[in-house]
């Protein structure tokens, strides 16, 4: 049980591991989100501009 103590204490720097952990975490599911939500609105922009063309010819 201590290991696990140890391995979370990380030498004294935890509070500088965990959070660098924590901020990487939540940027990457930022970028991650961004990401989607730019894909799904470059996906209704895509079809309006297909319909948008069709209504044309």
């Amino acid at each position: 049980m201590t290991e696990i103590g140890a391995f979370f204490a990380m030498g004294g720097y935890a509070g500088f591991v965990w959070s660098a952990y924590g901020i990487a975490a939540a940027v990457l599911g930022g970028l991650s989100v961004y990401s989607w939500r730019r894909y799904r609105d470059s996906i209704v922009t895509v079809e309006r501009l297909q319909q948008d063309l069709g209504r044309r010819r």
